[in-house]
């Protein structure tokens, strides 16, 4: 079959592109041989047209250079592709007002676009906001005050390579993880949900539409008043309107530990037990479901009341405010690790059908091995991205070919886990695969800390891309897409990545000073400090955080375990990735997620028919609304204020 079509051009090419009649959450709930049967459109409607990978290009364009912007200021990197989807359908209907276009861009179009636009405004922009960055600031000499930039054709084969890897490396995972397993993949099903609202027509759709679009305003208000610095505060700086957090819980109990060598009493508040006035992790939590965001809740008040105090006093935390990111990550990681690894273990025949496919057409009257993504693209595409990645990283990172070799090989494994963790819970923990990088390096190569830097990249880039990757093929595979060609939208969108993000990254960051005045990097930071560490060896990580890592493998091996071995009070167990999560993230975003998972949890008791109706559509259009908002204030507040 052609990869790239012609766009519906007669009254009965637009008709046979119309959307799926029947509603993602019922698509999310079949089978795969009912998937094939039922809501599979074929292969002749048009998906990935010449317009949809231009729109999706020039739209991904500019969102990697807002991206990036914002990761070099704050830290996050933020999905695009609901933004891209919006974007997308009210250009091309201006077009089509207009007289410029002359038939609508069907939805799986506009879903292949999102493809296109989510791989180059995301997917390439992970290694521009952390390890990149940490490499300038560890290239400053008295000779270079200003830091050494490595030179942009290294630093574009390094980031296309990067981000080619990790779309590769999704492909085996996607019939286990989406097919079979029916991870939900909240951003994914909220792009496919934000879609099917704007295309839907009938009394139900237009009720869903109508309540994606309201729940929409919503969330676009919640930036303009918790974000937008337009205000001052009492000491003339720079305020919002409101707080963007509030310390409601101060009147719980804290607790009593030693900051710096004096005994302290720390109050919720100075545990991140604070409550966040942001929607979008509420829509999240909705999404997710009770038990990870219960799961996630326990972990964070382990963290806080028993974890947290113990390491003050040992001195491996410095304040309650950090110590899930000094000690938490040390927990954290290994559960998620050891459970991610372990779950996909269980699905052994998975696994070989996956590998001892590579290479073969398969069955020509077997529809999954002409629409799935074949086995021998993942070989071939690793073999030349893992090997590509493996020379840059030993020719210009003082990185041994075969570490480069084992370093890919870590990242397939830990792609898997950022990618579980993504469809359990919507977050992608890229940071603390890195950090296991960063320790595992920080063994094998001691006192090198470029090569420590540069290997966490290899995961922590790639894995975002992969984790990408699986939402946008989530979205289409409820909307009824071809894999194939999602796939291949998503490729090309690199390209586009790669020069926006090159471009701007020498543009916002001509030398080191610009890293310390105008964009903190909090990200880069903490890895260089991470590389600073392991370059004096292993021995200078305290020993609370290496017997952190032990009990967290140990625990996150357990609960897979129990899962398997009593899997008829799985839903009473608590999730290992909820758990992982829990102790690696602050708990202000826990603490929303649940209050989401809960109220859907409430609403489906009491009303369950409107529960389904309307849940994922009103969470949806909360994620829309606020990350687009959200993009828009952080350039206001750089520019304006």
């Amino acid at each position: 079959m052609a990869l790239i079509q012609r766009a519906a051009s007669t009254p009965e090419e637009v008709e046979l592109s119309k959307p799926l009649d029947i509603p993602p959450e019922v698509v999310a709930e079949m089978d795969e041989e009912e998937w094939y049967a039922k809501a599979y459109r074929g292969e002749d409607v048009p998906q990935l047209t010449w317009r949809a990978l231009l729109m999706g290009s020039v739209l991904g364009f500019f969102l990697a250079f807002t991206n990036l912007y914002i990761g070099l200021k704050t830290g996050w990197h933020l999905g695009v592709a609901i933004t891209a989807c919006i974007l997308s359908y009210s250009v091309w209907n201006f077009f089509l007002g207009i007289g410029i276009a002359r038939t609508p861009m069907s939805i799986l179009e506009n879903n292949c676009m999102q493809s296109t636009a989510s791989a180059a405004g995301y997917s390439t922009g992970g290694t521009m906001v952390s390890a990149i960055p940490a490499l300038l600031m560890l290239s400053v000499t008295a000779a270079s005050p200003g830091g050494v930039h490595l030179s942009w054709p290294v630093l574009a084969a390094w980031t296309f390579f990067l981000a080619m890897l990790g779309v590769v490396l999704a492909i085996p995972m996607k019939r286990n993880m989406i097919n079979q397993e029916k991870l939900k993949f909240p951003s994914g099903t909220a792009a496919a949900v934000t879609l099917q609202g704007l295309y839907s027509h009938g009394n139900t759709a237009a009720r869903k539409a109508k309540a994606l679009f309201g729940a929409g305003v919503i969330g676009l208000v919640t930036p303009l008043l918790i974000a937008l610095q337009a205000f001052k505060d009492k000491a003339g700086e720079a305020a919002a309107l409101l707080p963007d957090k509030s310390k409601l819980f101060d009147f719980l109990p804290g607790v009593t530990a030693k900051v710096d060598g004096l005994s302290t009493y720390l109050k919720p508040s100075d545990l991140t037990i604070k409550m966040d006035h942001s929607l979008v992790m509420v829509a999240a939590g909705a999404l997710v479901g009770l038990r990870v965001a219960v799961s996630m809740v326990i972990a964070g008040l382990l963290l806080a009341y028993w974890v947290t105090p113990e390491a003050l006093d040992a001195g491996a935390a410095t304040s309650g405010a950090k110590a899930w990111k000094e000690i938490g990550v040390w927990i954290g990681a290994p559960i998620m690790v050891a459970s991610g690894i372990l779950s996909f273990a269980f699905q052994w025949k998975t696994i070989g059908r996956a590998f001892t496919g590579f290479g073969r057409s398969g069955d020509p009257d077997d529809i999954a091995s002409r629409v799935e993504v074949p086995g021998s693209w993942f070989l071939l595409g690793t073999l030349v991205a893992g090997g590509a990645v493996v020379y840059i990283a030993w020719r210009f990172f003082e990185v041994p070919p075969h570490w480069g070799a084992v370093a890919v090989i870590l990242t397939f494994i830990l792609a898997l886990v950022a990618c579980r963790a993504t469809g359990e819970s919507d977050i992608t923990p890229t940071g603390a695969m890195g950090k296991i990088m960063q320790l595992t390096y920080g063994l094998a190569i001691p006192q090198n800390a470029t090569a420590n830097l540069m290997t966490a990249g290899i995961t922590a880039g790639a894995a975002s891309a992969s984790a990408d990757l699986l939402n946008d093929l989530k979205s289409g595979y409820l909307l009824g897409a071809n894999p194939r060609r999602q796939f291949l939208a998503q490729f090309l969108g690199i390209f586009t990545g790669t020069v926006a993000t090159v471009i701007g990254f020498y543009f916002l960051v001509p030398d080191v000073q610009a890293l310390e005045e105008d964009f903190p990097a909090p990200a880069a930071q903490a890895w260089r400090a991470v590389a600073e560490v392991f370059r004096d060896g292993f021995e200078n990580l305290h020993p609370m955080a290496r017997a952190g890592v032990q009990w967290g493998l140990l625990v996150g091996a357990v609960l897979v375990i129990a899962e398997k071995v009593f899997p008829t009070v799985k839903k009473w167990l608590p999730s290992a990735t909820g758990i992982g999560l829990g102790f690696i993230l602050p708990f202000n975003y826990p603490l929303s997620m649940f209050l989401g998972a809960l109220a859907a949890w409430l609403w489906t008791r009491s009303n369950k028919e409107r529960a389904d109706e309307f849940t994922v559509p009103i969470a949806s259009g909360i994620i829309a609304g606020e990350s687009i908002m959200g993009v828009g204030v952080a350039i206001v507040n750089t520019v304006a204020f």
